[in-house]
């Protein structure tokens, strides 16, 4: 039936229109057979429901969060530690039913992933893992949307949920300092090896604030040591593998290498294992987060609470009750077998 409006729906059950709107949106103030008398005649008419946009509109409220990061789409599903993160937001969101809209920033097309912040339909800002200064984080305070960053930020206005990644890095490095290694490579996630070959960069080429700051952390308990920073690409266990098997093929083989997160070090891992390399006894390695497959590689990792940390950033985001704004989060050095004494040359 053409032209077939809630109106419509209303007349032929012989109900209100708001009784009809409630049927779809406050479902509870209705008997349940009232409700789905109403929701079978606007079958049989046609109707599908209120319009979505209108109902924004006249609300204000757009029913969504947008979650920012500077990566591809699948990063989110494949990443242990974005799949954790995101484990912990969606909890919260699904308490206060509100939606995730995933916003992965190109870092090639800047203007595409700024121009889709700035048309986005959401009421609200996850920023996960998006380098400072983007242009899509002007955007976000220019609309007024509320937004948490995973990165802490020195400006007292802004909100945040994160860990000190320098104190968490340094108790790595302090670790790996008493075992003897003054010869250490920190395998980093960078755009400029994605697709090519492995990097090597300077601390102020690294990009990421929580990947500078850890390594500016090792560099706290680790003064007397060479620290060498390799890429070999976007955070993936592939990136690792290759910066790894550069490193490791290279004339001048660390002591020590630290992937600035498990799944990088794990990366590492493979490359050594290939190389008949036993992890804690050839070469020490470690990584950051403490994944569920960091255990079960015997890895060394610094452990921060990752799925609370999606929770934290969802209830300042979402709870009106919620008083937090700036949230500092608890890291724990785990030592496993894959770091040991340096070995003597």
């Amino acid at each position: 039936m053409p032209g077939v409006t809630l109106k419509t729906v209303a007349k032929a059950v012989g109900v209100s229109p708001s009784t009809v709107s409630n049927a779809y949106n406050k479902p509870d103030q209705l008997s349940t057979a009232l409700r789905e008398r109403i929701l079978a005649t606007a079958q049989e008419l046609g109707y599908a429901g209120p319009d979505a946009s209108a109902r924004a509109l006249r609300s204000g409220k757009a029913g969504a969060v947008g979650v920012l990061f500077t990566d591809k789409l699948a990063y989110a599903f494949s990443d242990p530690y974005a799949v954790g993160f995101l484990a912990g937001l969606a909890e919260v969101a699904e308490e206060f039913a509100t939606s995730l809209l995933l916003m992965p920033l190109s870092s090639t097309d800047i203007a595409g992933g700024s121009n889709a912040v700035q048309q986005a339909a959401i009421d609200a800002a996850a920023i996960f893992c998006v380098p400072a200064g983007h242009p899509a984080l002007e955007i976000l305070a220019n609309r007024g949307i509320p937004a948490v960053s995973t990165d802490r930020g020195d400006h007292p206005d802004l909100s945040w949920v994160a860990i000190d990644e320098v104190e968490a890095a340094a108790q790595l490095g302090e670790h790996l300092a008493r075992l003897g290694h003054r010869d250490v490579v920190v395998l980093v996630d960078n755009a400029q090896a994605a697709g090519g070959r492995p990097v090597e960069l300077t601390l102020d080429e690294v990009g990421y604030t929580d990947c500078e700051l850890r390594i500016r952390g090792l560099q706290k308990t680790m003064p007397d040591a060479r620290l060498r920073i390799v890429s070999g690409g976007h955070n993936a266990i592939a990136s690792g593998l290759k910066g790894a098997e550069y490193v490791l093929d290279s004339q001048d083989r660390p002591t020590a290498i630290v992937g600035l997160s498990d799944v990088q070090a794990l990366g590492a891992l493979e490359a050594m294992k290939v190389r008949g390399l036993t992890p804690g006894r050839d070469l020490s390695l470690a990584g950051f987060d403490d994944i569920p497959a960091a255990a079960a590689a015997g890895l060394t990792t610094v452990r921060q609470p990752i799925k609370d940390k999606g929770r934290a950033v969802g209830r300042i985001l979402l709870d009106p009750a919620s008083t937090e704004r700036q949230l500092m989060m608890p890291t724990q050095l785990i030592v496993r077998s894959s770091s040991g004494p340096a070995p003597k040359h």
